[in-house]
């Protein structure tokens, strides 16, 4: 593939903006050996291999891939919005290659795999990737999420066995349960959910009478949010990471 028709698949730019970094010697390309410098390469016609591709563009190392998929701690104040009513967006932490990938679909860039309020804080996963979004998202593959919560009212067990047992909420006559439920303290609360309604966890806990006073997401699937990553920073998820979220 063209070292152009490469960074124009990973969202640098069109592709005359991508044949103008290479000409303009912004782009550099590493070697099959590991621990070897990145070579400048000023052809933008020149061809490589893109699977396992390494590159580094206006000094930025980037690994070639098929489909993007992140993580991102979320910070409180931020919207999961592209265009974002009072808040920053969460798009806005990303590089932009992230947000410029090309998709047939109308919007560009990796996704949010489901949406966090803007007070809400914690593991996020986006992707370019529509089949894993879908995955991830349908209630039918019951993909466990951790949710640490702090209430308002102190807890008592009556509530944790309500959770359990199934709370209906306003706009569902269903009960909607908690697939673990735990009093980490009088104030803590640690919730499992298998499905995602709308402000799903604030109702929850309202309907046993007690208050959501903050919210933050531990886990999705086997893969706990890193403690090395701050709020607002993001990595690659690995195949690993892949398999520890989806239970693939």
């Amino acid at each position: 593939m063209q070292l152009q028709e490469i960074l124009y698949s990973q969202g640098f730019g069109t592709r005359r903006v991508c044949a103008g970094l290479i000409q303009q010697g912004f782009v550099q390309v590493y070697g099959d050996v590991a621990g070897d410098a990145p070579v400048l390469c000023k052809d933008a016609s020149a061809e490589f291999a893109p699977v396992g591709l390494r590159f580094r563009v206006q000094g930025v190392d980037w690994p070639y891939v098929e489909k993007a998929y992140l993580l991102l701690n979320k910070p409180a104040g931020t919207e999961c919005s592209q265009k974002p009513s009072a808040y920053p967006s969460i798009y806005t932490l990303l590089p932009s290659p992230l947000r410029l990938r090309p998709q047939k679909a109308a919007v560009q860039g990796v996704q949010a795999v489901g949406r966090l309020d803007q007070d809400t804080t914690g593991m996020l996963l986006l992707t370019d990737d529509g089949k894993f979004i879908h995955r991830m998202s349908s209630p039918r593959h019951h993909v466990p999420k951790v949710y640490e919560v702090t209430v308002k009212h102190p807890l008592d067990a009556r509530q944790v066995d309500q959770l359990l047992a199934g709370v209906v909420l306003d706009d569902d006559p269903k009960p909607v349960r908690a697939a673990a439920c735990e009093a980490v303290s009088e104030f803590h609360l640690r919730l499992t959910l298998t499905e995602g309604k709308y402000h799903q966890v604030k109702r929850m806990v309202a309907a046993v009478s007690n208050r959501v006073e903050g919210l933050h997401r531990s886990r999705i699937g086997g893969l706990a949010l890193p403690a090395d990553l701050a709020p607002g920073q993001w990595r690659w998820l690995s195949v690993a990471d892949l398999a520890l979220v989806s239970g693939v």
